[in-house]
């Protein structure tokens, strides 16, 4: 089924939850719905599955409005975050609860509603746990068990809002896995709504990401992650340093070199966004020349060995030199509030000691203060996806 919707919007008070959003999804596609929490995804959903009314617009299935088809021509299968199952009832009587309540006409006899149940307790790994209990399965299992249930009527729409929410970060693994799998094997067109940003763009052929009820943007986990449209994007899918900059002629200088910038960015100060696996660290007095934009603050830099070696950086003012070995223990006094943190990691030292850095894993944790030699940062050009905007954008 494709589903399209069309300037949807809604209100709960005189608050916009959704203003005028169009989105389409594809037949069979695996769209992730994306955003921090109040963003509107799971309003959203809702009106999509007729659990909510907007106050303006259309969602049309396969080119029809969805308000004037009823719940089976619909063919919606909805997977709430709770579970909703029914605990005095056994495993198989859960799933093969929405076989049996249909109207004798259309409800499978005894032994097809038995085989349906049974391929479905394999597809989603719980073989053999038919007779037993919700009360006596994990949290992983249950959601499992939910998904089955949904699946039994055979919808060609999966709604997932945030399944797994309430469970451990190994199981949520698992079970995002499971549901890709499940997916392909049902050709299912699938709305997955979640704040994680890893299962999105782990899980999804498309990604829309939503801030304040609208679609930022929308494309292939690749495509929003290598070439963000809006700073909020830039910040909220991984991990971002921003630098200040200023734009001219349609060229940011960023340190001691100038990088080229989108079309149509005016000129005046700006905040270029980096990554932090293009930044690397340099010695103070590296005799090597380099092409890489290279910033004029010296740094200390710290590691913390909770996770392996991982560093932050805090760059200093040329005016400041850096202190000289201070105790273990978080860093105290103006110096630290005043100057960004710039994350890398994990670290490794070669045979001459140079400090070299990949990917960043730790934002905002409490780094331990070990060394505090001079470094100077350096970024990477040919690896940098660098992105400046303008204050007032």
């Amino acid at each position: 089924m494709r589903i399209e919707v069309k300037d949807l919007t809604k209100r709960f008070d005189h608050t916009i939850v959704l203003d005028r959003i169009n989105l389409e999804i594809r037949q069979k596609e695996f769209l992730g719905l994306l955003g921090p929490s109040g963003s509107g995804k799971t309003t959203l959903l809702r009106i999509i599955a007729r659990l909510e009314f907007a106050d303006s617009g259309v969602v049309e299935v396969d080119g029809r409005d969805v308000g004037t088809l009823g719940f089976e021509e619909r063919k919606f299968g909805f997977v709430f975050q709770q579970y909703a199952l029914f605990n005095h009832m056994t495993i198989f009587e859960n799933v093969a609860f929405g076989l049996k309540v249909r109207p004798r006409g259309a409800r499978p006899d005894k032994r097809a509603i038995a085989a349906r149940v049974q391929e479905l307790l394999e597809l989603v790994q719980l073989g053999g746990f038919e007779d037993r209990f919700p009360a006596q399965l994990s949290g992983g299992q249950r959601q499992r068990v939910a998904l089955a249930r949904t699946l039994t009527i055979d919808p060609q729409v999966l709604l997932l809002d945030e399944p797994f929410g309430a469970l451990d970060a190994k199981v949520r693994v698992e079970l995002r896995r499971s549901l890709r799998i499940i997916h392909d094997a049902t050709g299912l067109t699938t709305i997955f709504v979640t704040h994680d940003q890893e299962e999105a763009l782990d899980l999804a052929d498309r990604v829309a990401i939503m801030n304040h009820g609208v679609i930022e943007q929308i494309g292939t986990p690749i495509e929003v992650y290598e070439s963000p449209k809006t700073p909020f994007i830039f910040d909220f899918l991984g991990h971002t340093n921003s630098f200040d900059c200023v734009i001219r002629h349609g060229k940011a200088r960023l340190g001691d070199k100038e990088l080229a910038v989108e079309p149509g960015i005016p000129d005046g100060p700006g905040v270029a966004f980096v990554r932090p696996h293009d930044i690397v660290l340099s010695p103070p007095n590296d005799p090597e020349p380099t092409q890489d934009a290279t910033l004029p603050d010296t740094a200390i830099m710290r590691f913390v060995s909770a996770r392996g070696q991982r560093a932050a950086v805090d760059p200093l003012p040329e005016s400041q030199p850096p202190q000289r070995r201070h105790a273990l223990g978080p860093r105290r006094g103006a110096a630290a509030q005043q100057h960004r943190a710039v994350l890398l990691g994990p670290m490794q030292r070669d045979r001459a000691g140079v400090i070299t850095g990949v990917s960043l894993v730790l934002v905002g944790a409490v780094m331990l203060l070990v060394d505090d030699d001079q470094a100077e940062l350096g970024q990477r050009q040919e690896q940098r996806r660098a992105r400046a905007d303008h204050d007032g954008h």
